[in-house]
Parts: C-alpha cells; sequence; structure tokens
C-alpha cells in the first residue's frame, strides 16, 4: 500500500484527497496547511491527522504539495531534505517538474486539468490528468496514483502543459469573469442571471458536436457595428466597454 502526505489544503487538495481516499492500494498519512483550520477540515473529512510544521510530516512514500505557485520554492526544500526517498509531486500547470531539482531525488507532476471548489463535487474520473516525471521510480508512482483517480491520464512535458495551462485560463477563468460581468449587467435593471444559464449550458453543449469557431454566433461574427455600438454604449464602465470591443474585434478577425 502506497503511504501519501498531503501538503495543501486548498480547493484542488479537497477533491483529489477525497478522491484518494478510501482506496485499497492508498494510504493517507497526513493533512498539512499553513493554518491550522485548513489542516483540520481537510483531515477531519479524510479521517487523518493534520498538522501546520512542516518539520512534522509524517513518513509517506510520496507527498503531493499543492500551494500557491509563489509558496512552492519555500515549502520544497523543507520536506525534501527530510525525507530523501521519498516521490515529490506538485500538481501546478504553469510550474515547471524543475523546481524540484536540486532538492529531491524522484519527483514529477500530476495536475488535473479541472476548476476545483471545496464543497463542488466532481467526478474525478473524468478529470483529464496530465503526469510528468524526472525518473522511472517517480514516473511509476505518480501514474499509479493518477490512474487510481482518473480514467484520462496522459504524460505531457513542462513546455507542453504551460500552454495547456494558458488555454485553460482562456477558457474557464475568463469565461467565468465573462459570466460575472454579465451578471453585473443584468443586476441594476432587476433580471437574475438565473436567465442565462439555459444560453450558457447550450453554449457548452454545442462545442461537443462543433469547433469553437463554428459554434460562434452574435453580431461580432457579423461585424454589425451598429448592434454592437448600440451595445457599447449601454456600458457605463470604460474597461467593461473595452472589453467588448476587443473581444468583438478577435471574433471577427478569427473567422
Amino acid at each position: 500500500m502506497m503511504k501519501v502526505a498531503l501538503v495543501g489544503a486548498g480547493n484542488l487538495m479537497t477533491n483529489l484527497g477525497k478522491a484518494l481516499a478510501g482506496r485499497n492500494d492508498i494510504c493517507i498519512t497526513q493533512v498539512w496547511s499553513r493554518t491550522e483550520a485548513s489542516a483540520t477540515t481537510l483531515a477531519e473529512r479524510l479521517g487523518v491527522g493534520s498538522t501546520t510544521d512542516l518539520d512534522n510530516l509524517a513518513e509517506a512514500d510520496a507527498y503531493i504539495v499543492a500551494v500557491k505557485d509563489s509558496a512552492l520554492e519555500s515549502v520544497i526544500p523543507v520536506i525534501a531534505r527530510q525525507h530523501p526517498e521519498a516521490v515529490f509531486i506538485h500538481t501546478a500547470g504553469s510550474m515547471p517538474m524543475e523546481v524540484f531539482g536540486g532538492h529531491a531525488r524522484h519527483y514529477g507532476v500530476l495536475y488535473p486539468m479541472q476548476t476545483f471548489s471545496k464543497d463542488k463535487e466532481v467526478d474525478f474520473s473524468e478529470i483529464p490528468v496530465f503526469v510528468e516525471a524526472n525518473d522511472e521510480h517517480a514516473s511509476d508512482v505518480i501514474n499509479q496514483l493518477a490512474n487510481t483517480v482518473s480514467d484520462n491520464v496522459y504524460p505531457l512535458s513542462t513546455d507542453k502543459r504551460r500552454y495547456l495551462h494558458l488555454a485553460a485560463v482562456f477558457a474557464c477563468n475568463f469565461a467565468n469573469h465573462c459570466y460575472h460581468l454579465a451578471a453585473c449587467l443584468l443586476e441594476p435593471q432587476g433580471i437574475p442571471f438565473s436567465v442565462m444559464l439555459p444560453l450558457i449550458d447550450e453554449t457548452a453543449r454545442k462545442v461537443h458536436q462543433l469547433s469553437p469557431h463554428d459554434a460562434q454566433t452574435g453580431p461580432a461574427v457579423r461585424y454589425d457595428k451598429n448592434v454592437m455600438e448600440r451595445q457599447m454604449a449601454l456600458i457605463e464602465d470604460e474597461k467593461i466597454r473595452q472589453i467588448y470591443k476587443i473581444l468583438s474585434k478577435s471574433i471577427h478577425d478569427k473567422l
């Protein structure tokens, strides 16, 4: 049985921890978080111990590190020097595998490409998981973990993973921000955002059958200046008006 310690207790680790918990071949030994509340909350969900002390991490075969990118370089040296034979794994889309270089002997990446929230259940088996390792031992461990939780596991280099993460920012974070802007436009008019949900759902369904290029509709496709100028006149916030203008031009230019 593989012993795994979880370093981090945020949105991703909460979901990954729940996906790993209860597996016959995986034993989660401990949860670490910078704050006691976060460490305790996830540990209690998983039925394991917790700590806020990096120097007090339990022994494990693998340490999965899911902390802010800016914190990785300070966390890794502390835990790697205490457990030199373990495999160290980060989950970041934009960070290179070599962030472990010079600190750990066996290391790699397990990147689940999905948006996570602590209290929103996901079917981890459907999530594409992208893996990378520096040696055969790390590869065996990371692939075992990845295949335990997902039916869609792919090897991917650091260089290509950066582009994957960038594409995910456009497809998820920027799209979600556009939902927020739509809600901001509707709220003063007394229109609930819920009326947008069928449109959002159908837009997402369409790209399962059509390419995003072929699925695009709206005034920017035709570059209907009359409609676009009337809509821009309704937008009071200059920044939002510029977003409308830039996106509309991009839609038209890419068709």
